[in-house]
C-alpha cells in the first residue's frame, strides 16, 4: 500500500474554518491512497506570538525552554485537524515530533534530523487511520525537545516521506505551484510544471520562496519526488520537483549523511 505525505503550512491553517477545508482535501486524497501522513505547521502568527511572549519574559531565554515554548503552536494544529477529521467521520491520530520518532542533533532552534523512528506512525497507518504530525520539531538523541529552525515543517515532511518510503510529498500552498516570478505581484508570471532538485535549489538560493533548501537537499539525496499544489484548488496540476537521473535509495539518508552542505 503506497504512502503519501501531505504538508500544510501556516496560511492553510490560518483560522479554525481552515481545518475543515484541510480535512476535505485530505478525505479526497484518502480515496486514492490508504496511507496518509499529514504534516502541519502552527496557525498563522502563532509562533510569532509565542516568540514575543518569550521576549517579554526574558529577552535572552534559555534555548531549551525556548524550544519547549515555540513547539506548542504545531501541537495546537495537529489536535484541531484530528478533531476536524473526526467530525467528518474519519479516524486520525495526532503526534508530536518526538512521538513520531523524529530524532535530531542537540542544537536547539536549528537542529538537524539524524534518524527516524516512525514506529507509532506505522502502527496507525497499518490500521488505515490518518497520521497527523507536528512539523518543525523533534527530539534529540538525549531526549530533549528540539526545533528545526524557521519553516522547518518542510524538512519534517520530507524526512517522514523518506522514512516511510512514500511515493511523494505534497506541499499545499496558496499558489498553484512555482512561477518564474511572484504571481502575487506580477499577473504575467509563468507557471512552471516541473523542476529538477537543482533548479529548485537555485531558485531558492536566489531568493525564491518555494520550499526550505534543507528539504530540497534531503529529497534530492533520497530521490523522493515533491509536488507543490494549490490549497484552494487541490485538483489543479501544480509543480513537480523530481529528477529522473536521481534514483530512490535503499538506505535512507538524513541530514547527517548529505554529501552537499546543509543550507539554513
Amino acid at each position: 500500500m503506497t504512502t503519501v505525505v501531505m504538508k500544510f503550512g501556516g496560511a492553510s491553517v490560518a483560522t479554525p474554518k481552515h481545518f475543515h477545508s484541510i480535512a476535505d482535501v485530505v478525505l479526497q486524497r484518502k480515496k486514492r491512497f490508504r496511507r496518509l501522513v499529514i504534516v502541519v505547521s502552527a496557525m498563522a502568527n502563532t509562533t510569532g506570538q509565542l516568540i514575543q511572549l518569550a521576549n517579554e519574559v526574558n529577552t535572552s531565554p534559555p534555548s531549551r525552554e525556548y524550544d519547549m515554548l515555540v513547539s506548542v503552536g504545531e501541537r495546537i494544529s495537529i489536535s484541531l485537524l484530528a478533531m476536524a477529521l473526526a467530525g467528518k467521520g474519519e479516524s486520525a491520530v495526532s503526534f508530536t515530533g518526538s512521538q513520531s520518532g523524529i530524532m535530531t542533533s542537540d542544537e536547539h532552534s536549528n537542529a538537524r534530523i539524524v534518524e527516524m523512528r516512525p514506529h507509532r506512525l506505522c502502527k496507525v497507518l497499518d490500521e488505515e487511520k490518518i497520521a497527523i504530525v507536528a512539523g518543525f520539531q523533534g527530539c534529540s538523541l538525549g531526549g530533549e525537545i528540539t526545533t528545526l529552525g524557521a519553516n522547518g515543517s518542510d524538512i519534517s515532511a520530507v524526512a517522514l516521506g523518506v522514512a516511510l518510503k512514500a511515493v511523494g510529498v505534497e506541499f499545499y500552498k496558496d499558489v498553484r505551484g512555482v512561477y518564474d516570478r511572484d504571481p502575487k505581484l506580477d499577473d504575467g508570471a509563468q507557471w512552471i510544471p516541473e523542476l529538477t532538485y537543482d533548479k529548485a535549489l537555485n531558485i531558492v538560493r536566489n531568493g525564491g520562496r518555494i520550499l526550505h533548501p534543507r528539504c530540497l537537499e534531503l529529497a534530492k539525496q533520497n530521490g523522493l519526488p515533491l509536488s507543490i499544489l494549490s490549497f484552494h484548488k487541490p485538483d489543479t496540476p501544480g509543480t513537480r520537483i523530481v529528477d529522473p537521473s536521481v534514483m530512490p535509495v535503499d538506505k535512507p539518508c538524513y541530514e547527517t549523511c548529505l554529501s552537499e552542505p546543509i543550507h539554513n
